[in-house]
């Protein structure tokens, strides 16, 4: 009945958005990076950014999704 991307679990491994794992950890260490010089701070920093970007990321997808169903493509 519906599409989703998402709800074929032996799909979900070959997916292409593996490859946006190291970017998202690359980017976000580098960003904290800028911040901070500890080693603790600067962990913590990352994984907060890691999380705002993934969470763009998935409000991204979702209103693609959205958009998507909505024009019936």
């Amino acid at each position: 009945m519906f599409n989703l991307p998402l709800a074929n679990f032996s799909h979900l491994w070959r997916l292409e958005l593996w490859y946006a794992v190291p970017a998202i950890i690359a980017v976000s260490l580098v960003y904290a990076a800028t911040r901070h010089e500890r080693m603790r701070p600067l962990l913590l920093h990352a994984g907060r950014v890691a999380l705002w970007i993934v969470g763009f990321m998935f409000a991204g997808g979702v209103v693609i999704e959205l958009v998507n169903w909505w024009a019936g493509a």
